[in-house]
């Protein structure tokens, strides 16, 4: 289970862990900033921890112009009739295709990170 009082010497020591150079990046780059810290905390655990959320989910749980964080992977199950802009680790390619046709935006967590430094208006689904 996730613990909440992670230091940043443990993020960092399980950063030094993590394989994927994006995923790293993104990590660092949210422990710098104090409003990014708690994504950090949950980004520095195990990969088993981050969340798939298919569209359907997305479509349920937002209103139209949302921005949505999911700690994961975007999956393609249902459709989205909304338009939102999803920042994510991972996008699915058919999830990518029809985000594209419902006019929706999707951009990873570190684009978003550089972006919003505040961390503000995200909605926050996992």
């Amino acid at each position: 289970m996730f613990q909440n009082k992670i230091s940043k010497t443990k993020i960092k020591e399980h950063v030094r862990k993590k394989t994927n150079p994006k995923l790293v990046e993104t990590i660092r780059l949210a422990s710098k900033s104090k409003s990014w810290m708690s994504i950090a905390k949950k980004l520095a655990n195990s990969t088993r921890q981050q969340s798939s959320v298919n569209l359907d989910e997305i479509d349920k749980k937002t209103t139209a112009g949302d921005t949505v964080l999911i700690l994961g992977k975007v999956l393609a199950v249902g459709e989205l009739t909304k338009k939102v802009r999803i920042c994510s680790l991972g996008i699915s390619k058919s999830a990518g295709d029809k985000l594209k046709s419902s006019k929706s935006e999707a951009v990873t967590i570190l684009e978003e990170i550089k972006k919003n430094t505040r961390a503000e208006g995200l909605k926050l689904l996992q």
